[in-house]
């Protein structure tokens, strides 16, 4: 048997209010208030669907949910916006049926969500693709920006809309969506200029200061302070749970996926700032000559910042402030106006700019989603308005609002009885007119076009004269006086002069949710929305590209007389379009409930819920509903529901499924008045009969569950003794098997032992035999060894009495050398070729082995230390030795020379750029470079110059210049002298007769002078011609001068010094080194 689930399956309280039983106001609250504590928020009357803001989030909106309800049955689970949303998208898509989708109820209550929820599902249960998914994500993301600039915190909703919303979604003919067109109704435009205590302006402003960056907000001349704007509300500008920062970037991202240029939004935001600066310009009064009032801006620094965003002359928005021009056919009145009236036109401008633009913005979303193509398409309309308003005082807004949900009313009554109507003709039932209140009185009272309370109040807006509220209010009072819904103190009825709850300034009216009271104050005003036309034509003058659209009756060239038509009139005819559009349509309802003022979960004041129950007209929907029969449902849910309840029907009908549901009710204790057959659907009249056949449901199946559970059991039982049987045979074959094979073991067991014994018997007696003939083998053996023995010692007797010593000897050294080999491998000393320690010599004899392998070990280490030298490190070492064979023990500036390596060259000369002169001139390759002293003989004293050493020749420089001052070719170099001293002096010697010996020898200081020497005699030439001595001659010129070197404690700190001791003699005198 396939189970289905219900509607009725599992039902807390009672799903559909149609079914509520008994029915009054009080069981109606106490069914919501129970389904509402079980977290159940959704209730049917009917297809209407009844919906408790919960204040907090519920796991019933997840893509799982989305799926449950998809293509299902309105009735086949529990109630959900869902189930509605996928009726209506259902038959907009397979039936060609267009949908329209009506949301009411209070601020607060969960419209907005509500319409939300609507669109993601049809989002989500449409079609797929590039294009679709653009078209969806544009249609979702219209709703950020329009809450931005038309949604509000007041006292009731913290995300409160202040205009009405009407979508039309167009599909096509597979159901996907192609477009959209929305309007917008009645926005709250006097919350610009003034907030009622505990509420915010419009998001937008707040978002604006809050996630604007600081740059932007300084193109904006704006400050992210709320306090320097006295537009914006500072009790309430935070609000818990918002952040209009985070909102901001939304909106941002929104607008940009809508197709919102970057200029469009910045154009937006520029106008948002303006309405901001336009709070701020404030007036005072001053006197003309003639003795009339009239007002000044005080500070103009705000009216200068708005001008320049607008791109307005701040002289001509000045002007605007402070006179009014009157035409009257060809004569203009100019007048002044004082402080109140600038304040009012302030005020006015800044209501008439906001609500411009949001109606721009509208245009601009419904540019950017409509569906294109001219054909026709299947439309899903989404109206999310305002619902029955009752304030304690109650102005202009609440009458239209109430006006507007009279109208729905109306034609919810209306459409809700001829669908009724509709179905009972489609099933051949007899249709019974139904008795019910009809609100079309209350409507002719307000539209009335000749004595309608619009009526009034337009033809005195439009009366010349004095028109005040009271003047309005007198004629209302006059005219309506006898109307059975309408009250005043001041008509000619009686009942009504001495009612105190009815202040002379109020009327009242009878509305279909109750009785509501009016404040006749500034209905004039706000019908009239009058905006002077100076402001509009300063407006038109703007440079700004979207003020131009914003104003276009104030350019000059299309000046009309006529004055605009009055707010009443405008929503009068919006309202008629609307209901023209939805009559059009397949109606959907969604009454939305706030259970609670404090915007808390788990909190259900019943007077509040009453309250909306009354003005909502629920009660009154459900009399429509269960005015003819109360329960409906095709033949074959109902046969597949109840079929147990008849044997005939159980568990299969084999024929149509009306005639089983004939016979299954035939059957049962039903009175036939009680239900009747349609063509497609049983009617049941009474809900206790369909309570009846669900509560014999449900004892047939506690049978059929019991009659299960015994067959259950019974096979259970069953299947279990077969199964204990089946074992019993297998545990018994198993057992048999198991007994035999211990037998087979046992047996071959006592084989194998007795095999095992004999064996070993058998092995035993082989064993003796074969250790007796090995007994005997070994026997003879010994007895021949011995006897081979007893002869060979006799021989070995006789040969080492004659060699023992010698063999001893030669055996004793072998021993002594191999432990001598033996220690000297683990006691080697490092392998750095200046540790000069070896191990002790163990024995005298073999002191000369010990030298030789300490010289070996040596060589071979330092072998094994040259192999790591690279080219130019063996290079130095090179240098470093010849250097000590022609040096050492001979100078003693050697030993300090010893630890200094050899640079080569010290002046970098290749990379100074200060020789880079020098560097070129030289032909070969510089192998040392340094700063020498050239000794004058005259004098003794140095000059610096540059040494240059080449492989080919040697160079002295200018130091500062760089200049060459003497070349030398190695050739022509005889031989090197210098001292034995720790001095740096040395001697070129020329040969005689060669060029470079024409001014003679050099004489030269220089702290590298070991290095100098031994590259010198490196080259080769001079190689045996290094004369170290501490007296030398030196040829000058034509005279020879000698060169002496004492020793001497230096003084004035000069360590060496040369003096001149006569023309033949210069002594060089050296410290005494310690």
């Amino acid at each position: 048997m396939e189970v289905k689930t219900s509607l009725l399956d599992n039902m807390i309280g009672v799903g559909d209010m149609v079914l509520l039983e008994p029915l009054s106001e009080d069981s109606f609250i106490d069914n919501l208030k129970n389904r509402f504590e079980h977290n159940e928020i959704y209730t049917y009357i009917g297809s209407v669907v009844i919906s408790m803001n919960p204040y907090r989030h519920l796991p019933i909106f997840t893509p799982d949910k989305v799926e449950e309800y998809r293509n299902r049955n309105f009735y086949e689970l529990s109630p959900h916006i869902y189930a509605l949303a996928d009726e209506a998208y259902r038959s907009l898509r397979d039936q060609d049926k267009d949908q329209c989708i009506l949301i009411t109820g209070e601020s607060g209550a969960g419209k907005t969500e509500a319409s939300k929820l609507v669109m993601s599902y049809v989002a989500a249960v449409c079609g797929k693709g590039q294009e679709v998914n653009k078209v969806k994500e544009q249609l979702l993301q219209s709703n950020p920006v329009l809450e931005a600039f038309g949604n509000a915190k007041t006292v009731r909703n913290d995300n409160s809309s202040r205009f009405g919303k009407y979508m039309d979604i167009e599909f096509d003919f597979k159901g996907d969506p192609l477009g959209g067109v929305i309007s917008n109704y009645l926005l709250e435009k006097s919350r610009v200029v003034k907030q009622p205590r505990g509420e915010r302006n419009f998001h937008v402003f707040y978002q604006l200061l809050s996630g604007s960056s600081d740059e932007a907000l300084k193109k904006l001349k704006l400050h992210r302070d709320f306090s320097k704007y006295n537009y914006l509300s500072l009790d309430s500008a935070a609000v818990n749970g918002l952040d209009d920062a985070a909102n901001f970037r939304t909106v941002r991202n929104a607008m940009q996926i809508v197709g919102f240029m970057e200029d469009e939004v910045q154009s937006v935001l520029e106008l948002v700032a303006a309405v901001l600066k336009l709070g701020n310009i404030e007036f005072k009064p001053d006197s003309r000559s003639n003795g009339s009032d009239e007002s000044r801006i005080k500070d103009k620094n705000d009216l200068k910042e708005m001008c320049e965003l607008l791109g307005i002359e701040q002289s001509v928005l000045e002007r605007a402030f402070s006179y009014r021009t009157v035409e009257a056919k060809s004569e203009k009145v100019s007048t002044t106006l004082n402080v109140a009236q600038a304040y009012y036109a302030r005020d006015a401008l800044a209501k008439n700019l906001y609500s411009r633009l949001f109606s721009w913005l509208v245009t601009r979303i419904n540019e950017s989603i409509k569906a294109q193509g001219k054909t026709r398409h299947k439309v899903m309309g989404v109206l999310d308005i305002y619902g029955f308003e009752i304030f304690e005082d109650n102005s202009f807004e609440q009458f239209i609002i109430n006006y507007c949900n009279e109208k729905l009313q109306q034609i919810f009554i209306e459409l809700t009885l001829r669908e009724e109507q509709e179905e009972y003709i489609r099933e051949g039932i007899e249709w019974t007119n139904i008795e019910y209140f009809n609100n079309a009185v209350i409507c002719d009272l307000i539209e009335n076009n000749k004595n309608g309370i619009l009526a009034m109040l337009d033809e005195e807006c439009l009366r010349p004269g004095t028109v005040t509220d009271e003047t309005f209010l007198d004629k209302l009072s006059t005219i309506c006086a006898e109307h059975l819904h309408f009250e005043s103190r001041l008509s000619k009825n009686s009942k009504f002069l001495t009612d105190h709850t009815l202040p002379h300034t109020c009327f009242r009216i009878q509305h279909y949710a109750g009785k509501v009271l009016y404040r006749a104050e500034g209905f004039v005003d706000k019908n009239n929305d009058l905006l002077y036309r100076d402001l509009s034509q300063a407006m038109y003058k703007a440079n700004h590209s979207l003020i131009k659209q914003l104003f276009p009756e104030g350019n000059p060239a299309k000046v009309n007389l006529k004055r605009p038509p009055t707010a009443g009139f405008q929503f009068k005819a919006s309202v008629g379009t609307l209901m023209r559009n939805l009559q059009t349509k397949n109606p959907n309802y969604i009454r939305c409930i706030k259970p609670n003022d404090k915007k808390a979960s788990h909190i259900f004041t019943d007077s509040l819920v009453r309250h909306q129950v009354r003005y909502l007209g629920l009660m009154e929907n459900v009399r429509v509903r269960r005015a003819g029969y109360a329960f409906r449902q095709p033949y074959e849910p109902c046969l597949e529901r109840y079929k147990m309840l008849c044997k005939r029907t159980w568990p299969h009908w084999q024929g149509p499924a009306r005639e089983g549901v004939e016979v299954m009710m035939s059957a049962l204790p039903v009175p036939a008045e009680e239900f009747s057959y349609g063509r497609s659907k049983i009617f049941i009249r009474n809900p206790r009969t369909l309570f009846f056949l669900e509560e014999r449901r449900r004892q047939c199946l506690q049978d059929l569950a019991t009659l299960i559970q015994k067959i259950y059991r019974g096979w259970k039982c069953r299947k279990h003794f077969l199964l204990l049987k089946k074992s019993q045979i297998v545990v018994s074959a198993w057992y048999r098997r198991y007994a035999q094979q211990k037998k087979y073991k046992q047996i071959k067991s006592a084989t194998t032992v007795v095999q095992s014994y004999t064996r070993g018997w058998q092995a035993r007696k082989l064993l003796r035999e074969l250790k007796h003939q090995k007994r005997c083998v070994e026997a003879v053996t010994t007895i021949s060894a011995f006897w081979h023995g007893t002869q060979i010692r006799r021989e070995y007797r006789k040969f080492f009495r004659a060699n023992a010593g010698k063999k001893i000897y030669d055996f004793t050294i072998q021993r002594i050398m191999q432990k001598y080999f033996l220690g000297l491998k683990s006691t080697l000393p490092s392998m750095s070729p200046i540790d000069k320690s070896w191990p002790a010599r163990p024995y005298l004899f073999l002191g000369g082995v010990h030298s030789e392998l300490r010289r070996i070990f040596h060589l071979w280490r330092c072998k094994k230390y040259r192999s790591q030298f690279t080219v130019e490190k063996k290079a130095v070492y090179e240098e470093k030795l010849e250097a000590s064979e022609i040096f050492k023990d001979k100078k003693a500036l050697y030993p300090s020379s010893v630890s200094q390596p050899f640079k080569g060259d010290y002046l970098e000369i290749n990379k100074n750029p200060k020789y880079q002169k020098l560097s070129i001139a030289m032909e070969d390759k510089v192998l040392l470079a340094d700063v020498v002293n050239k000794i004058n003989r005259a004098n003794g004293k140095g000059t610096a110059r540059l040494f240059l050493l080449t492989k080919n020749s040697v160079v002295l420089a200018d130091q500062k210049t760089g200049q060459v001052k003497a070349s030398v070719p190695l050739p022509d170099l005889a031989s090197v002298s210098v001292s034995t001293q720790s001095d740096g002096f040395f001697a070129l010697k020329l040969k005689e007769g060669s060029a470079s010996a024409v001014k003679g020898d050099f004489l030269l200081s220089s702290e590298h002078l070991i290095e100098i020497i031994t590259k010198i005699h490196r080259m080769g030439t001079t190689a045996a011609d290094i004369d170290i001595s501490d007296e030398f001659l030196v040829q000058f010129k034509q005279d020879k001068v000698c060169v002496k070197f004492i020793q001497a404690v230096p003084k004035n700190g000069n360590s060496v010094s040369c003096k001149r001791k006569n023309n033949r003699l210069l002594e060089v005198s050296v410290p005494t080194t310690a």
